[in-house]
């Protein structure tokens, strides 16, 4: 399912409410995130649900190790497992 102009721009404007986290995302995550593109945007459930179904410790593994065009630790090479888990909480669900 291909997000409309609408959800994409619900995407490049959503923010973790933790400002240090925030920071961390839009330094590593938002450029692919939160545009149209391959990687699933944040906050768009299609995109999320059949990666969430595989578990948290599989899609922190996937993020630390870096998975087909996402690259090890996302770019976020400063962060702990918490705030890795934090940023896949806020991408699949917006909040």
């Amino acid at each position: 399912m291909t997000p409309s102009d609408t959800e994409v721009l619900a995407a490049e404007t959503r923010r973790p409410a933790d400002a240090a986290l925030a920071a961390k995302y839009e330094r590593s995550c938002l450029s692919c995130h939160g545009v149209r593109g391959s990687a699933p945007l944040t906050g768009y459930a299609p995109h999320w649900t059949p990666r969430l179904a595989q578990g948290m410790p599989t899609l922190l593994a996937h993020t630390r190790e870096g998975l087909r065009g996402m690259p090890a630790m996302g770019l976020c090479h400063d962060c702990s497992d918490d705030e890795l888990r934090a940023l896949i909480t806020f991408m699949s669900t917006g909040q």
